[in-house]
């Protein structure tokens, strides 16, 4: 029997800062992939200026799409770094994010006290549990990926692969397809490997696609998604991640 391949895809840095784009974004996804067969990744107080906690009309919202089959990721707490960094982490922090790998210098504790807060707080706007926690920009150092192990959530995942958040047994493997709306020499790079990656990428059996608020502001930006949205959707199903965790 042959494997079903499967495309995963996701909304990053949702929160009632970004309700618009949010909107937008889903939908495009919801057209493209044939219903809200997509994650939704919460940040519960991006850069501690929008709290979900404080936005009751937006978590009705996060709970409308949630009833309707969206899979709610914890996506850090306020996605914005704050640790001072050196080494091999500090080339990271620099030049991977803007200041926003929030769970790159944490230590265990805080990392697992920020887990279980954003999973409470997810839980508590959709009643349902959450699907697993994605650090912010995909940057997790070891206190973090230690308090993935004991935090009761399923599914992690980074640039490279999906995996347990348990057993760190991986689930999938591929680069995440993603685009950047910082300069203009990252959108032109993004949009060029979102080119490459429709060639190259329906060999795998998992491919994933992340779209983020910024996108929306570029036309080309939203053009290329839409573009390789549909390339993807017609070689992969468009699925849940819980669906690869089996």
């Amino acid at each position: 029997m042959t494997e079903t391949k499967r495309l995963l895809a996701s909304i990053h840095d949702v929160g009632p800062g970004f309700e618009r784009e949010v909107e937008q974004l889903a939908a495009l996804l919801e057209r493209r992939l044939g219903g809200p067969r997509f994650a939704m990744l919460v940040v519960p107080d991006h850069w501690g200026r929008h709290p979900l906690d404080s936005a009751p009309a937006f978590k009705a919202r996060l709970r409308a799409w949630s009833d309707a089959g969206v899979e709610m990721f914890v996506h850090g707490w306020f996605h914005r770094d704050y640790a001072e960094h050196r080494g091999l982490a500090r080339i990271k922090a620099r030049h991977m994010t803007a200041s926003e790998g929030e769970f790159l210098g944490l230590e265990e504790a805080e990392a697992l006290r920020r887990m279980y807060k954003g999973r409470a707080l997810v839980e508590d706007a959709t009643g349902r549990a959450a699907a697993g926690f994605i650090a912010p920009a995909w940057l997790y150092g070891p206190g973090a990926r230690a308090a993935l192990r004991r935090s009761g959530l399923a599914l992690a995942e980074d640039h490279w692969r999906v995996w347990d958040a348990a057993s760190d047994k991986v689930l999938a493997r591929g680069p995440v397809i993603t685009w950047a709306s910082r300069s203009a020499a990252r959108t032109v790079s993004s949009i060029a490997f979102a080119g490459l990656a429709r060639q190259v990428l329906p060999v795998l059996p998992t491919v994933r696609i992340a779209v983020h608020p910024g996108d929306v502001t570029k036309p080309e930006l939203i053009a290329s998604i839409d573009t390789t949205l549909a390339r993807f959707a017609r070689s992969h199903e468009p699925s849940r991640y819980a669906q690869i965790h089996v």
